[in-house]
């Protein structure tokens, strides 16, 4: 099966990420497991200390941002709404729900 995006045909999930969001990689610094969560299950804990963390890094990029750095205030409005996402995976494994038809496991 191929997958194009527009007219360019993506050859690797990567290529797919990269024509789909528009970046050539992933942006240096940002790691979205982070702002999104892991994939795999975390402790109440684990969760508060992450997103106590993002918060953080948010606030920090905002603050770059409002000293005229753009990228900095792009990478923050990225990252906040990431901590309101649930990547697919986790969503469909804490549901019960098969990926592929969309009925319950």
């Amino acid at each position: 099966m191929r997958t194009y995006i527009g007219t360019h045909q993506a050859a690797s999930p990567a290529e797919f990420e990269e024509l789909a969001l528009g970046f050539d990689e992933l942006p240096a610094g940002i790691d979205r497991d982070l702002f999104r969560g892991p994939l795999a299950a975390e402790t109440p804990q684990e969760r508060a200390a992450r997103l106590d963390v993002a918060r953080v890094v948010i606030a920090d990029l905002a603050a770059e941002g409002e000293g005229g750095d753009e990228i900095a205030a792009w990478d923050a409005l990225y990252a906040d709404a990431l901590t309101r996402t649930v990547p697919f995976l986790r969503a469909t494994r804490t549901t019960g729900r098969s990926a592929g038809t969309g009925a319950a496991a």
